[in-house]
């Protein structure tokens, strides 16, 4: 089969992402013997021209049509990024008859409502590198992938007494399906690296936490499936003679389970792999002075850690997992540790009122240290089928059917008043250099930035650069108001 995959993401705020999904797929089924192509649309001065195009020329059995947001996450000016996306399918039945197979991230969130936006034929739930190639494998046949599993469509038994029912996600991964694709074959390799984007690299599968807001498909029991460690590292060393040096660990949840985590960390150190590692997916609930010295060792340039909030009535109600000795614990260990940290928190979430958000603020003035950089986002996206979703509705402030909420819509505590919270994280966020918040992530600067930071040879990753940033736009009046 001659298969087109379309990686529709365009959003280059605060970085462009390379699509792992949509290359991962790509690799898998050219190495089932289908003739692939990848369009990656990131670039694009004209992306609706490029699809025209890319499928004349290349004439496609199947098109698949990558989906990596829905929106952009953010209350105070939402913007519906599966419009794109929709446009594009439009376009593409104008010029094909080729079956449409949607995927990437935004499907497994709502794929009724996208399989219904963009008229396709068949969703990739899961494990795009298992599924697809199993969806082609089903249309070269001629009949059709009316029951794979990890995929569902309209129109079959997969709906029942009107409502949806996907089938199971694709389970035991190989460790094939972990394996970091060659971005250098399917992408513009030169591209990225001027815009200083990291190599996106997967270690796990699976995750046990239980946050009431997250759309992460759990894999029954809360079991993970792990990539061996030596496997692992051996990836990281091809990322980087392959000339990727900023490698970005992409894991639900880096250090969990924490052991796992130590040992990848012991085989790039055993190798004396040079490449720059970063994640922002460290649970503060397994930070631990062990982890952070292996971390140091095997060259972590940066971390992240989704605290979200630090107060112990809004971590509860998050069902986080960890309370606020934890948060403090953790930062206590990075205080001595030279690795640079980015906090993220989360104000709006139930249970949050004046008192807790103070909390919060309170740690963000006292923990971090100079070098680190503190993100504050307001608001809680809800997506269907979360905890989050039936706190809202109970709360009275959802009344949106699930069909309804491809329109973003945000949950904001019934204690707090938003112009309060605003101003407020406004306030802070000027008065300290290192603070940022969804703004300062999506200032119209960032792409020069980024290209003098490569230019001058100053390293990834870009965020632990916040005050020198902040300070040189502040002086040159071009800070966003």
């Amino acid at each position: 089969m001659k298969a087109l995959i379309i990686s529709t993401n365009r959003n280059i705020y605060p970085e462009p992402v390379m699509p792992i999904g949509a290359c991962m797929a790509a690799e898998a089924a050219q190495n089932a013997g289908h003739d692939v192509r990848l369009a990656d649309l990131m670039f694009a001065r004209d992306p609706i021209n490029s699809i025209r195009s890319v499928i004349k020329t290349f004439n496609p059995d199947v098109v698949g049509l990558s989906i990596r947001n829905i929106d952009n996450n953010d209350l105070c000016a939402p913007v519906r990024l599966f419009e794109g996306p929709k446009e594009m399918a439009r376009v593409i039945r104008q010029a094909t008859c080729a079956p449409l197979v949607l995927g990437g991230a935004a499907l497994s969130v709502m794929p009724r409502e996208l399989l219904a936006e963009t008229g396709a034929d068949i969703a990739v739930l899961a494990d795009g590198e298992r599924v697809f190639p199993a969806v082609l494998e089903a249309y070269a046949s001629g009949k059709g992938p009316l029951n794979i599993e990890g995929a569902a469509m309209e129109g079959t038994a997969m709906l029942k007494d009107g409502v949806y029912v996907s089938t199971p996600p694709a389970r035991n991964k190989s460790e094939a399906c972990f394996r970091p694709p060659r971005y250098e074959k399917w992408l513009d390799k030169r591209r990225y690296l001027s815009m200083l984007s990291a190599a996106p690299m997967l270690t796990k599968a699976g995750c046990h936490f239980e946050c009431v807001y997250c759309t992460y498909k759990k894999l029954p029991g809360g079991v993970y499936e792990l990539m061996d460690p030596a496997e692992a590292a051996h990836e990281i060393e091809r990322l980087s003679k392959s000339g990727f040096r900023d490698i970005e660990f992409v894991d639900n949840v880096f250090n969990s389970p924490p052991g796992h985590a130590i040992s990848v960390c012991e085989e790039v150190i055993r190798r004396n792999i040079r490449a720059r590692l970063h994640t922002v997916e460290l649970n503060p609930l397994f930070i631990t002075e062990e982890l952070v010295r292996r971390m140091e060792r095997a060259g972590f340039a940066g971390v992240g850690i989704t605290a979200e909030s630090a107060s112990d009535t809004v971590l509860a109600k998050l069902n986080k997992g960890f309370g606020v000795q934890h948060v403090i614990k953790a930062a206590e260990i990075l205080r001595k540790s030279s690795l640079p940290c980015l906090w993220i928190f989360m104000l709006g979430g139930p249970g949050e009122n004046e008192k807790t958000v103070r909390e919060t603020l309170r740690f963000a003035k006292t923990y971090p240290k100079p070098q680190d950089a503190v993100f504050f986002n307001i608001g809680v996206r809800i997506y269907p089928g979360t905890g989050l979703e039936r706190i809202a509705r109970q709360e009275g402030l959802l009344s949106l059917s699930a069909s309804e909420m491809l329109e973003p819509v945000f949950y904001l505590s019934p204690g707090l008043n938003f112009d309060w919270l605003f101003r407020g994280v406004e306030s802070v966020v000027a008065g300290n250099l290192n603070f940022i918040d969804v703004r300062s992530m999506q200032s119209r600067h960032l792409p020069r930035i980024r290209r003098l930071f490569r230019m001058l040879g100053i390293k990834q990753p870009l965020w632990r650069h916040t005050a020198r940033i902040r300070k040189g736009l502040r002086l040159l009046g071009l800070e966003a108001k």
